[in-house]
């Protein structure tokens, strides 16, 4: 009898990709010339040029009308130069040139006045010209290349939110990079550099990576970074705090750099760790807090009727005296601001409800946090005007899952400002979109919180909900 057949193996799980180093170049489909005119074609009509991972020497779209693309995708090629076409893409906002063979960027690059993302890592870069801070960059990625220096004029970018130049030989950082007052990530891993400046820590940031260098000392005026949340140091000789205490972590490093500012000043030991910044105070909050301080100064006595027991010792007075007052002003911020906060419950006090504010305050200082690092923008003050019209909102949920709102109605110069039925689409298309992506039901805000600005806890609340949601793989470059 003839053996069964066998089977061919399946593996249980054949849609997962396996790393195979050796058949790595039969796996990506060979790219024909066809394909090639058929993306120049594509990027005529949308805008968005993608070219990546094709080996081409020389640009290719000399027969095409591209001069409106806002998106470049030029990476894992052998460009020797930034091609002069691309530099005369007035409108292009993104450009990544990673993993090419340039080794200087040309002074026609300042013709991008709309350049907000910029991508030149793993190229044979040595020097970063004086002209490309002024760009308005919100996102510079230069590592794994030859630099030996970063210029004086990085002080320029102020609109830079995150910086990469790891992987290089750079061996100073300038004082002037204290002027980036936007930026929220630092990236100076793998470099040469021995000391760390101290006008670092007057930056907002919330990652900073200097791993792999010769550092020996954090400055004490790093426990400055009250919104530092992520900080990696390892593979350094650091004597200042010492590894025993940066192996502990964030929270004893900043408890170390505040035990040395004490001594040097002779102060007393006081711990300064992260706290709430001024600047994520919204305004609507802060006003209610303000009323209710002017409340307690200008409320006139009214003594109680009972009269208080007698105190024969003068410190018994002062007591008593203390306890009225107390009273007194707990009384007067109830009665004026009960109908403010919906409370009919006798034993409200004023420390309660200003717990209550501190916690609002904190919950709309992670919305505003979450925003601004996933979509690489800077909010204004007033976060709940920012959020009103909804863009912002949907291009977060765009960012979570590409595509989850199909069309996003925008402000123009002509119409700075949305009608308020295309505010609400928006606001419904995304709310659509988080319900489509998986928020539970009892996690989503509803329209008015948004519309109105009534409820920028719930709101917190949802788009917290939405970035806590399995990742899918968010688009490289952001389009906001």
């Amino acid at each position: 009898t003839a053996s069964p057949r066998k089977e061919p193996f399946k593996h249980p799980y054949p849609s997962v990709p396996h790393w195979n180093p050796g058949a790595l170049q039969h796996q990506q489909p060979l790219h024909t010339a066809r394909s090639l005119e058929r993306a120049l074609e594509d990027a005529v009509c949308s805008g968005i040029l993608n070219i990546s991972g094709r080996k081409l020497r020389d640009y290719p779209g000399l027969s095409y009308d591209l001069t409106d693309t806002t998106q470049a995708d030029l990476s894992k090629n052998r460009f020797g130069e930034i091609p002069p076409e691309v530099c005369m893409f007035a409108p292009l906002e993104s450009l990544n040139l990673y993993h090419n063979c340039i080794k200087m960027i040309p002074e026609a690059i300042v013709n991008l006045q709309m350049l907000t993302y910029l991508n030149i890592s793993r190229n044979q870069l040595s020097v970063l010209p004086k002209f490309l801070f002024n760009l308005p960059l919100r996102v510079l990625v230069v590592s794994n290349n030859k630099l030996v220096s970063v210029p004086d004029e990085i002080g320029k970018a102020k609109d830079l939110m995150e910086l990469d130049i790891s992987c290089n030989e750079i061996q100073v950082l300038p004082a002037q990079m204290g002027k980036l007052l936007a930026l929220r990530e630092l990236n100076i891993r793998r470099n040469c550099l021995q000391v760390l400046p101290d006008e670092l820590s007057d930056l907002p940031l919330i990652r900073l990576d200097f791993s792999c260098n010769k550092i020996t000392e954090i400055p004490p005026s790093y426990r400055k970074l009250s919104q530092l949340q992520h900080i990696v140091l390892d593979n350094n000789p650091m004597q200042s705090p010492p590894a025993q205490i940066c192996l502990k972590g964030k929270i004893h490093i900043f408890k170390y750099l505040n035990m040395q500012a004490c001594r040097l000043d002779k102060k007393p030991d006081s711990l300064d760790l992260p706290t709430l910044g001024k600047r994520c105070l919204p305004q609507q909050l802060t006003d209610r807090y303000t009323h209710a301080i002017t409340v307690l100064r200008q409320q006139p006595f009214h003594p109680p009727t009972q009269q208080l027991t007698k105190t024969e010792s003068y410190t018994g007075a002062k007591c008593s005296n203390f306890h009225l007052e107390n009273h007194r002003s707990i009384h007067s911020f109830s009665r004026s601001s009960r109908q403010e906060f919906g409370s009919t419950d006798p034993s409200f006090t004023m420390r309660r409800k200003m717990e209550h504010l501190r916690e609002e305050m904190e919950q709309i200082r992670l919305l505003r946090q979450n925003l601004e690092s996933r979509l690489k923008v800077l909010l204004p003050e007033d976060v709940g005007a920012a959020l009103m019209d909804g863009v912002v909102l949907c291009h977060l949920a765009n960012h979570i899952r590409p595509r989850s709102v199909a069309s996003i109605h925008v402000p123009s110069p002509a119409v700075p400002k949305l009608s308020m039925a295309k505010c609400r689409r928006n606001v419904e298309n995304f709310l659509e979109a988080c319900k489509k992506l998986g928020v539970p039901q009892d996690k989503l805000c509803l329209p008015h919180h948004i519309l109105e600005e009534r409820g920028l806890v719930k709101v917190g609340v949802t788009v917290q909900a939405l970035l806590d949601l399995p990742s899918s793989k968010p688009t490289q470059l952001s389009t906001l």
